[in-house]
């Protein structure tokens, strides 16, 4: 593992006066202003604030759309993505329709059959649904680069309306509508809602569409809010930029859960996780709840995982998320022997890695990919990218990237270099997918490391870890450490890790590869935990930390989790 150097972001001071002056915790006004919160509107994280619909751009043409198609009958067919970003849009779309009356069904494309998105084979798959065939269909967390699927569609009499917030290309599809808020012209002021939140936003504007025409009363309709704990799983699992809107939307779904008022596929997934919903926080939602979900996507088929979502039996929905547990375990047991045959190969090369990491076997899951490759990513701190067979002659990779190389610009360089080396590829910044012909990799590998080092000028990488300086003695405490857990962070918005020095007066392995310490600060002696590392430190230590809450026995106490440490 590649030692982080320790940094200690820039205080605001005078964003931490304002936001201190307006009532926030002093402790949480130093820490948001750090973060560039410097809006006490921002903190203040109830519907009231929430950015209008109004202002996504062909929102309300989709909404009329879906209004007629409602009061005519036709039949609707949801298109969702295989992730768990996708199975709760999906959820929150088949939820919303129904209680607006919609007659509406789902179909989710296999990830080893049809591949991402609505493809042509999609669409074949649309027609000859069980449900019958849609008049329209309506695209959840994917669309805006389904051109030939959308054309397919059409050919097949079928209309689509696109809900997406991925990044679109060079064309647009020819859809009836398409609601994104990254696509050209759309003013919409956050570009991060993930695309839970782009089909939530359609809802609200469908609902407003329906009482325009006097279906409801002016504030009538279903409760939408009843949503909000499907919408903060989905943008919390996505890994989207948590703003100041999506914040709110995570804030208010974590309060449904906490209070107990949840869909019952979700209180199922708190207790096969055995996490207690009263006290969620983000973190339950992007490591408990939402892998969960991702393994039927990534083993398996995703319907599991939408019908578990949009169940309202609780014997069901608990049945259902047992599956999908076990699923869970067998994914992690598949990664585990995946990541130890990819170090083993990294060993084997006798040679440290250049600017990248490539790596390619057989018997690999193509399902599991990108977790091997966020693994490596993370122990060499290098662009990583991971293959696994995808048919006779093709291989497909996941890829995942570190903040100073651009992944998706690095692949585009390369089939610019290369024409018709790499098949297909599509992604973003931080994570990309592409397919190769199986006898290509050999020569992929030296373009795609060439092809960083070009654009970067470089050819090793550090990681840096970002911390909040020291944590004040006064809050280094058990309640300090439940505010801190009840606030909203993620990416974008990253959980606080404060610096410090201690003396260790105490130390020993947990499970064969934890440490527990016992750390002093002061007058203070911490319990502290450095999960996944095994080796012993010095006496005196510089440790960077996560505050947290140690329930044992009834008894909750203040905990240390260890993020890196090293001697003074």
């Amino acid at each position: 593992m590649v030692s982080p150097r320790l940094t200690v972001r820039p205080a605001d001071l005078d964003a931490c006066a304002k936001l201190v002056s307006s009532g926030v915790h002093p402790l949480l006004a130093r820490l948001w202003a750090a973060r560039g919160l410097n809006d006490p509107a921002h903190t203040r994280l109830d519907w009231r604030g929430m950015l209008p619909p109004k202002g996504l751009t062909h929102a309300e043409d989709a909404a009329s759309i879906l209004a007629d198609a409602i009061q005519d009958g036709q039949r609707l067919l949801i298109v969702a993505d295989y992730d768990c970003d996708g199975a709760t849009a999906c959820a929150v779309g088949l939820r919303g329709l129904r209680a607006m009356g919609a007659v509406v069904d789902y179909l989710v494309p296999n990830r080893f059959e049809t591949g991402y998105g609505l493809s042509p084979a999609v669409v074949e798959l649309a027609v000859r649904h069980p449900a019958g065939k849609p008049d329209i269909i309506v695209t959840v967390d994917n669309g805006i680069a389904s051109v030939d699927g959308v054309n397919a569609a059409a050919e097949a009499d079928i209309g689509v309306v696109v809900t997406d917030h991925h990044l679109p290309g060079d064309v647009l599809p020819d859809a009836l509508a398409i609601v994104n808020p990254n696509q050209p012209g759309c003013g919409f002021p956050s570009k991060n809602l993930a695309g839970v939140g782009v089909i939530f936003y359609m809802m609200l504007a469908l609902r407003a569409e329906l009482r325009r025409r006097g279906v409801y009363p002016p504030d009538g309709g279903p409760r939408l809010d009843a949503l909000a704990d499907l919408v903060a799983l989905g943008t919390v699992a996505d890994v989207v930029k948590l703003d100041a809107n999506n914040r709110l939307l995570v804030t208010q779904g974590l309060a449904r859960m906490r209070s107990g008022r949840m869909q019952p596929g979700l209180r199922a997934l708190f207790a096969v996780a055995q996490r207690e919903p009263r006290n969620a926080s983000a973190f339950d939602l992007g490591f408990a709840l939402g892998p969960r979900i991702n393994a039927a996507g990534r083993l398996a088929d995703m319907s599991l995982g939408i019908a578990c979502l949009t169940t309202d039996d609780e014997g069901e929905a608990l049945n259902m998320a047992r599956e999908l547990d076990t699923i869970n375990r067998e994914r992690r047991n598949i990664e585990s022997v995946m990541r130890e045959q990819a170090m083993n190969s990294m060993e084997a090369a006798s040679s440290s890695p250049g600017a990248t990491v490539c790596v390619f076997d057989d018997t690999w899951h193509q399902g599991v990919v990108g977790l091997v490759a966020s693994r490596l990513k993370e122990k060499f701190w290098r662009p990583t990218l991971a293959f696994a067979p995808a048919g006779d002659d093709e291989i497909r990779g996941s890829g995942r990237s570190i903040p100073d190389v651009h992944l998706r610009d690095a692949l585009d360089l390369v089939s610019k270099r290369y024409p018709g080396l790499i098949r297909k590829f599509g992604g973003h910044a931080m994570a990309a997918g592409l397919t190769l012909g199986r006898q290509d990799f050999d020569a992929f590998a030296p373009a795609f490391d060439a092809a960083v080092r070009e654009l970067t000028g470089r050819s090793s990488f550090e990681p840096v870890l970002e911390t909040d300086g020291s944590l004040e003695t006064g809050y280094a405490n058990v309640e300090v450490a439940h505010l801190l857990q009840q606030q909203v962070w993620g990416a974008g918005f990253a959980a606080p890790v404060f610096l410090d020095e201690f003396f260790v007066r105490g130390q020993r392995l947990v499970g064969e590869k934890h440490l527990k310490l016992q750390l002093e600060r002061g007058h203070q002696r911490f319990d502290a935990i450095w999960f996944g590392h095994a080796d012993m430190v010095p006496e005196q230590v510089q440790v960077a930390y996560r505050l947290d809450q140690n329930e044992w026995n009834g008894r909750v106490s203040v905990q240390l989790v260890v993020e890196h440490a090293q001697g003074v």
